[in-house]
């Protein structure tokens, strides 16, 4: 890769402990990397992989992708990076809502939190070129009184009276005040609501922590992307947008169902995991999938295309209603419906959608939520199918009970606490919607993957399901560690620049690909990239996460599944998870 132009794109620098913030150029090192690769490469190189997640010496990063703020469609994923509370290894989760547009188009490349506050607790970001000339960022620390230990919606509506109502707040509830490893962060969206979930990895509680409840970013009046060939730039846009709305998928499906058209197909194929993975088809799930969902929600006067952020022509997510009408919940995702639905025997939407309010109110990651859930059912406490039991679990977290406490620590501390031995886990992170004896590629991706399982970091149910790109078995064990680090590395490239997974819905059935997208980097920054370099940089990028994950002790040997999966058949097709070991030591 060539360079042509500094990367002129700046860094935030925030002591806690020292009440000292720096705003600095990006170290050559660090140039022509965003998101994901961003936030990997500072981990690796700055933390202590022996460090407790929890300690104030556990550094926090946020990271725009190298394309946010721009024109390319569906570029407004904002990543977020830390030592994991619930894995233990390296973690970055991803985000929609304002907050990577309007880094971006401050010229933020990063944002580095370390340290711990002795008394502050919200960090605000402006820009403030008109009134000062060329030092136009202006970071502040602040006391906000009454946001401490409030929940989320509450909190965001307070911050908002503060700092406007055009900022974005990212944001933790009481679960990251308190340290629960479920954690998560909430962003707003477009709307100005915490919606958008960083969800994955307990990473609310890094930041809680800190001392710190609140970022908030002030939206700019003007950007300072620019561009080496702007024309060539917005060219590759237009057809990058071309290919979105040639897709069915993302052109019909994906905006009339929301992510939950996955529902169907899921338990369709008989890889849809329920009550605890223990079957791979849900009865119920004619009550709770794609057309399900948009019917309640177009019945009761909501929004079932949304965009999660600026930018996004795909549009998949929600707004949903109670029955009187009032908004209950947003971005009410395929995830979260799954976890907390047909893996828990629930097939009422309207609890779902409560229960989803309660994660995003106590700022609690909702797949883990349900994975955990679902574990508690398995040992007799309540049963599955108990949705007034699963909804007390949840409101034990807001008691701050001794249950609560089991409940918001995951499926892992959940399942030891209770005595139960099949849990669905990797690393300690429960799995998402997709069963790994039903679909052996999304297993691997578990098993391997640096983040634990985390059906994000490598999704070959586009391939195995779908058929977008390649028509693969999902039952075919072999070939599926080769089909999985291709799909991680594609996936990591899409991480740093802030591209939505979703585009590759479109793109894997294309035979432009993610060239539009490559155009438009070389547009913007006058370096000089191809096509082979995609799987080259990712690979660069994995290679990083899990040489810190061997450092913080991850043996290459922990790359599995739980033993229960590769001895107990899924009922629908009379399989075991049985790809070959070595392959996955050798990943």
């Amino acid at each position: 890769m060539s360079k042509q132009k500094n990367d002129t794109r700046e860094v935030i620098d925030i002591d806690l402990a020292e009440s000292k913030i720096e705003i600095k150029q990006l170290t050559k090192d660090l140039e022509f990397k965003g998101g994901r690769g961003l936030t990997s490469k500072c981990i690796s190189k700055e933390t202590d992989p022996c460090v407790h997640p929890l300690s104030e010496d556990n550094n926090f990063y946020i990271a725009p992708g190298l394309l946010s703020g721009t024109p390319c469609p569906n570029s407004g994923r904002c990543s977020m990076g830390a030592k994991s509370p619930l894995t233990g290894g390296i973690k970055e989760t991803n985000t929609g809502g304002t907050l990577a547009t309007y880094l971006a188009r401050m010229g933020i490349a990063l944002i580095k939190i370390k340290g711990k506050s002795k008394k502050e607790n919200v960090i605000y970001i402006e820009d403030i070129s008109k009134e000062e000339g060329n030092n136009n960022i202006k970071v502040s620390l602040h006391i906000v009184e009454n946001v401490k230990g409030k929940q989320t919606y509450e909190a965001a509506k307070t911050l908002q009276d503060k700092f406007g109502s055009n900022a974005c707040i990212v944001i933790i509830g009481p679960a990251g005040e308190k340290g629960y490893l479920a954690s998560c962060l909430c962003i707003t969206d477009i709307d100005g609501k915490p919606t958008r979930q960083a969800g994955r990895g307990g990473l609310g509680a890094v930041l809680g922590s800190k001392g710190i409840k609140a970022v908030v970013v002030k939206k700019p009046s003007k950007t300072k992307i620019d561009y080496i060939d702007k024309d060539n730039f917005m060219k590759n846009a237009k057809e990058f947008t071309d290919i979105l709305k040639k897709s069915e998928v993302t052109s019909k499906s994906l905006p009339d169902y929301g992510t939950n058209v996955c529902m169907g197909a899921m338990n369709n194929s008989g890889a849809l995991p329920t009550r605890n993975f223990s079957s791979g088809k849900f009865e119920g799930v004619d009550k709770i999938d794609g057309e399900a969902l948009r019917n309640t929600i177009l019945n009761r006067g909501a929004n079932p295309t949304h965009p999660c952020m600026p930018g996004c022509i795909i549009k998949c997510s929600n707004t949903y209603n109670d029955e009187k009408g009032k908004e209950l919940t947003g971005g009410f995702e395929y995830e979260c419906i799954w976890a907390l639905g047909a893996n828990c025997g629930i097939d009422d939407l309207d609890y779902i959608a409560y229960m989803n309010r309660l994660c995003d109110e106590l700022g609690i990651d909702c797949i883990e939520m349900g994975v955990t859930i679902a574990v508690i059912m398995e040992s007799g406490y309540i049963d599955f199918g108990d949705k007034e039991g699963a909804v007390k679990l949840l409101e034990e977290i807001k008691k701050d009970s001794p249950l609560g406490r089991i409940v918001a620590s995951g499926c892992v501390i959940a399942g030891a606490a209770f005595g139960v031995k099949r849990i669905p886990h990797v690393r300690g992170q429960g799995m998402p919607a997709y069963d790994p004896r039903g679909a052996k590629g999304i297993g691997t991706t578990y098993a391997t993957s640096p983040m634990g399982a985390d059906h994000t970091a490598g999704y070959t149910i586009a391939d195995e399901i779908f058929k977008i790109g390649k028509d693969v078995s999902p039952l075919e064990s072999k070939g599926k560690a080769a089909l999985s680090k291709e799909f991680q590395q594609y996936t990591a490239f899409l991480d740093s620049i802030g591209l939505c997974l979703f585009i590759t819905l479109a793109t894997l059935g294309d035979d432009r690909g993610l060239k539009p997208a490559v155009e438009m980097l070389n547009s913007k920054y006058g370096i000089n990239l191809n096509e082979e370099d995609i799987c080259k940089i990712g690979n660069e990028m994995l290679q990083l996460e899990i040489e810190f994950n061997e450092k913080c002790g991850m043996s290459k040997y922990t790359n599995d599944v739980p033993e229960f999966m590769r001895k107990e058949k899924l009922d629908t097709h009379d399989s075991v998870y049985d790809v070959d070991e070595k392959e996955l030591v050798e990943f």
